[in-house]
């Protein structure tokens, strides 16, 4: 039986950098950090040398589930690792979509701080998100994320069931 998301995990170039990223431009809060090198870390991972950095990040005011965070970031101290090609297209690729309030602003506010976005915002046209707002920018490692502003029966459901 399925119980639920522990949490989404990015393998990043920079700890520090990408920690600053998550909190300053996007609001996650940091929870913990720590270096695993051990040896249930080197059979988990694979590498027979692994030492990792690791941070865990989380959504302000969301519940917690059976998980303390949502967002890991890892670095790979040993063995270093190189970049793929980045293009979300490829398979492999993912991305993490974050949910927002003012689209636009947030755009702005990113922009202005020299995040790479795809686009500026999209209005929605179809599916079950018409209505709302969308792009694709990237994080400091090229990641790409998304930024959604659902449309406002999306956003604040308890006002469309009582219209």
């Amino acid at each position: 039986m399925l119980h639920g998301v522990w949490h989404f995990s990015f393998t990043v170039s920079d700890l520090d950098t990408s920690v600053a990223f998550y909190t300053d431009q996007l609001g996650f809060d940091l929870i913990h950090t720590q270096e695993q090198s051990n040896e249930y870390t080197r059979r988990l991972v694979g590498y027979p040398d692994a030492h990792l950095r690791i941070a865990q990040l989380v959504v302000p005011g969301q519940p917690r589930g059976l998980s303390s965070h949502d967002l890991e970031l890892v670095q790979y101290l040993q063995p270093k690792g190189t970049r793929g090609e980045a293009e979300i297209r490829n398979p492999g690729a993912a991305h993490l979509a974050l949910t927002v309030d003012d689209i636009h602003d947030r755009y702005r506010t990113l922009t202005a701080a020299g995040v790479k976005f795809y686009s500026p915002p999209n209005d929605i046209t179809a599916g079950i998100n018409a209505g709302g707002f969308t792009c694709y920018f990237e994080d400091p490692d090229q990641i790409v994320l998304e930024m959604v502003q659902p449309p406002a029966h999306r956003l604040n459901p308890d006002e469309g069931a009582n219209q």
